[in-house]
């Protein structure tokens, strides 16, 4: 393995097992910025928005916008029940059915992270009706081991309004080349923002780089709302950890496999991807040989949604790393995917300067 591949692999692995409940992304921030503190001068909003601004911007060239998200998908205590057991709401969009039964980490009023199980009601106690009605998380609940309200309160000292997020830890199995653990969406895409401002240290440019790592997207692009009006972005490229269809969908419709390369969409549904920027980053990735999918989504939708709108229109690309089962406890991704997203984002950049950008 590259020293490249193994400090990328470093990096992803903190950023994955950061705890970054939306609205809750300190600890990724404090990742982020051990990693960019050499290569950018960073600064923070109060929506816990974090700004890379690449060593070598002059603040005189065309601004490039490399967006991720620090937040993953996550729940909230809503209340503690008489029980002990605690009532919580999502942060994001979760499948109900893969809720029940994982380990989770709740925070208290002290900061600390305590281990939890989402539960519901065991089978052996349904009644028949029971047994057939779907699933919803108001009758789910998190069991801290608590035997009361009082309990749960003075000697776990949980309340109303914290964070929980997925217990799982990240793994990588050289083998097989695939990166196993939680919040790939988007911690792989704030991997390789940082990446790319890595591989660009000494590179003469004709553009400024400002790396834009954005708070909240999974609850409504929030962050994003305030990074492209902060930054004002002549073009952008947004990294996202994609949901992959390669383990369901029929053979001639896959368009975002693991190991197959980055996936660049046409259109998802917020936004209809610039299509003379996303033609130019197609036929760069053919012309270097760089793996690379494409996609057109009916739903789903990323940071650029938000930044194409922003001040007066914005070029914007997407550049999606395949994420098996995202938006559930666990993820599966290609370590090479990744370092593909990586080398096509920089190349993009080496080659933008204010009349290509016009162009698009």
């Amino acid at each position: 393995m590259q020293p490249k591949e193994q400090n990328f692999l470093k990096l992803a692995e903190d950023l994955s097992n950061a705890k970054g409940a939306s609205g809750f992304e300190d600890e990724v921030l404090a990742v982020a910025r051990k990693y960019a503190r050499d290569i950018a001068e960073i600064q923070e909003d109060s929506v816990r928005n974090l700004y890379l601004r690449h060593a070598g911007s002059t603040g005189n060239k065309p601004v490039v916008m490399l967006d991720a998200h620090t937040d993953e998908v996550s729940f909230m205590v809503q209340a503690i029940k008489p029980n002990g057991t605690l009532r919580f709401i999502p942060l994001g969009g979760w499948p109900v059915n893969s809720i029940a039964a994982h380990r989770v980490l709740v925070r208290n009023a002290e900061g600390n992270y305590i281990p939890g199980i989402t539960v519901s009601k065991p089978p052996h106690f349904m009644t028949e009706a029971e047994k057939k009605m779907e699933n919803d998380i108001s009758n789910m609940a998190i069991d801290i081991g608590a035997m009361s309200k009082e309990d749960a309160e003075q000697r776990f000292h949980i309340r109303m309004g914290e964070p929980v997020v997925p217990d799982v830890t990240f793994e990588y199995n050289e083998e097989t080349n695939l990166m196993f653990g939680k919040a790939f969406d988007c911690r792989l895409g704030v991997a390789s923002v940082i990446g790319t401002m890595k591989t660009l240290v000494g590179e003469n440019l004709d553009v400024d780089v400002v790396g834009a790592l954005a708070s909240q997207e999974e609850v409504g692009t929030r962050g994003a709302k305030v990074t492209s009006r902060t930054v004002k972005p002549d073009i952008a490229i947004v990294f996202e950890g994609c949901p992959a269809d390669d383990t369901f969908t029929e053979d001639y419709m896959i368009q975002t496999a693991v190991n197959k390369g980055p996936m660049l969409r046409f259109i998802d549904r917020a936004m209809i991807t610039n299509p003379r920027f996303q033609r130019f980053a197609l036929d760069l990735a053919e012309q270097l040989g760089i793996p690379v999918q494409t996609a057109v989504r009916t739903g789903g939708s990323t940071n650029g949604s938000q930044i194409h709108l922003s001040n007066r229109g914005v070029p914007v690309i997407v550049v999606g790393v395949p994420v098996r089962y995202a938006h559930t406890h666990y993820g599966i991704s290609s370590l090479s995917d990744c370092m593909n997203a990586i080398r096509l984002a920089t190349e993009i950049i080496k080659r933008l300067n204010q009349d290509l950008i016009k162009s698009f």
